[in-house]
């Protein structure tokens, strides 16, 4: 029996509707598929300009046949009650609903039509079947945060029991905790790891310290998938050579869909059966492929609520191997909102320079995790979890290597912790600045 597949019909969402929809997209060709988005967005914005007067108070009386013209979506716009921005005659009974994140600072509450989020579980196990994995079959070892309370935590463990799941706390990276890990997948049979990419890697580490793959110990492995933090090329080396599987990168944002997944080949391939996705500049006009510039997707299917236009506060890159139909994301670079601003009115991607940092600090292995925090123009912090607390030596070469990067005159200060802390959900944010939280 397809549990998966079953609970989703159970509550509504169209699975095998939006299975057959799904595979209709894929069969047109790629010499039709421009004419085919085209018309997608041309009727979404319709439909929701009809049927939405949220919208249409944003759009006014916009030409909106050429789709420049057509205004960026922030997630500030969306800031109000969701019953002021629902699509007319949508109801609770009809819709999903959830919250982002907040890991831009902007949060919100968004919905989803059933089908469209059926048509997102649909592209999801489609990308999965890439690797041989099925949703109703394959076995997870689920690296995630979970719900405190008692009712949340038992509502979140019947869903892993209903979806093959098993949930490893991400809350708990200790030592006692990872050998914990290593019982459970001696005796269970895992085909895949799937969770937040800094706590796979802290396991991946503890595996490199007692010089142990994890495919040995579980011989049924065949794929880890990484998702909502970013994955530097070092980690996934790591990952791949203590796991023993390929590591597959997933790009996604809860209001959206699957956004991008590392196909086979090595590519980051863009979902462009749901989505549109576009790279612009700072003013708003489109980038050729091979430029760096904001991530500005279009739901295409979603009638519950207008994503169109819709700046999902990510920098990034479209490769230049790009087509319509299979546009490949090179880059991403981070979020807008994570930029070191400094005195001299320099800026700089934080998760660059914290790239920068992990080279030197990690080179031992006795820095198990760091993030890094700007509280000034000329202040960070530099918070880690280490064995020992790190040398004068150690501390001048990262101080000289990111005043190399950045600007002379950087006061860095340094604080050891037991652990780090993370967010409610169990994600770690690399990089933050309090000078952009206070703007």
């Amino acid at each position: 029996m397809n549990v998966f597949d079953f609970s989703l019909q159970l509550n509504g969402f169209p699975i095998k509707e939006a299975t057959a929809v799904l595979k209709s997209i894929q069969d047109i060709n790629e010499k039709d598929f421009a004419t085919h988005i085209e018309a997608k967005k041309q009727d979404i914005v319709r439909f929701h300009l009809k049927n939405n007067p949220f919208y249409k108070s944003l759009i006014k009386d916009t030409d909106t046949s050429d789709w420049n013209n057509i205004p960026v979506l922030t997630k500030k716009d969306l800031q109000k009650p969701l019953e002021k921005r629902l699509t007319k005659h949508y109801t609770k009974y009809d819709i999903y609903v959830n919250k982002t994140s907040g890991s831009s600072g902007t949060p919100f509450v968004f919905a989803k039509d059933k089908f469209s989020h059926a048509l997102t579980w649909a592209i999801i196990q489609n990308r999965f079947g890439w690797y041989n994995l099925d949703f109703n079959t394959s076995k997870q070892a689920r690296f995630y945060g979970i719900p405190l309370d008692k009712i949340g935590y038992y509502k979140e463990r019947f869903k892993d029991k209903l979806s093959r799941r098993f949930r490893f706390s991400v809350f708990d990276l200790s030592e006692s905790a990872f050998e914990k890990h290593l019982k459970k997948f001696k005796t269970t049979s895992f085909e895949y790891l799937n969770g937040y990419t800094s706590s796979i890697v802290q396991f991946a580490k503890f595996l490199q310290h007692k010089n142990l793959v994890l495919k040995t110990i579980c011989p049924t492995l065949k794929a880890c998938v990484v998702t909502s933090e970013m994955l530097f090329e070092d980690d996934k080396k790591l990952m791949e050579t203590q796991f023993g599987v390929p590591i597959i990168n997933e790009y996604g944002a809860s209001e959206l869909d699957l956004i991008a997944f590392k196909n086979p080949n090595g590519n980051w391939q863009v979902n462009s059966e749901s989505l549109f996705v576009e790279i612009l500049d700072d003013k708003g006009a489109v980038l050729p492929y091979g430029e760096e510039g904001r991530i500005v997707i279009t739901s295409l299917y979603n009638k519950a609520h207008p994503f169109i236009r819709y700046d999902i506060g990510d920098v990034g890159t479209l490769s230049k191997k790009s087509t319509i139909k299979t546009p490949i994301l090179e880059k991403l670079i981070g979020r807008t909102n994570d930029i070191a601003v400094l005195g001299s009115g320099k800026k700089a991607a934080g998760l660059t320079f914290y790239y920068i940092t992990k080279s030197i600090i990690e080179d031992d292995g006795k820095v198990k995790e760091f993030i890094i925090e700007q509280h000034k123009l000329d202040t960070f912090k530099i918070i880690y979890v280490s064995t020992e607390t790190l040398s004068e030596e150690k501390k001048k070469i990262i101080t000289t290597e990111m005043e190399n990067y950045l600007e002379k005159g950087l006061q860095i200060l340094f604080e050891r912790q037991d652990k780090l802390i993370r967010s409610k959900s169990g994600k770690l944010k690399q990089f933050t600045s309090y000078l952009n939280q206070n703007s």
